[in-house]
C-alpha cells in the first residue's frame, strides 16, 4: 500500500485527464483504489429507481473519484506543488517543496 500525500479537506488542482484546469476541495481519499473526490468535479449522472429516501426517483448528479495522479495540491498563494513529509523536533510534517512551508 502507498503512502497518498493528499489528505480530506486538501484544495486541489486537476493537472490531467477531462476536468483539467479545474480545482475544489477534496471530500474523501479511497485508499485501496488510489483515488480521490473533489467537490464540483468529475461530475457523473446516475439514474436512481425511486426509493424511500429519494421517492421521485430520476437522473442525479454526483461526484465520481479521480485518480491522485492526476491531481496536485494548492498552497495558500493558489499555486501547484508537491507534497514531502519531514520530521520537525518531535513531529512528522507535510510540506510544499516548491516554498518550504509547513502546509
Amino acid at each position: 500500500m502507498t503512502k497518498l500525500k493528499i489528505k480530506t479537506g486538501d484544495t486541489v488542482k486537476v493537472i490531467a485527464g477531462d476536468h483539467k484546469g479545474s480545482e475544489g476541495k477534496v471530500q474523501k481519499v479511497l485508499i485501496e483504489k488510489n483515488k480521490a473526490i473533489v467537490e464540483g468535479v468529475n461530475l457523473v449522472k446516475k439514474h436512481t429507481k425511486p426509493s424511500a429516501q429519494n421517492p421521485q426517483g430520476g437522473i442525479v448528479e454526483k461526484e465520481a473519484p479521480i485518480h491522485i495522479s492526476n491531481l496536485s495540491l494548492l498552497t495558500a498563494k493558489g499555486e501547484t506543488t508537491r507534497v514531502g513529509y519531514r520530521v520537525e523536533g518531535d513531529k512528522k510534517v507535510r510540506f510544499s517543496v516548491k516554498s518550504n512551508e509547513v502546509i
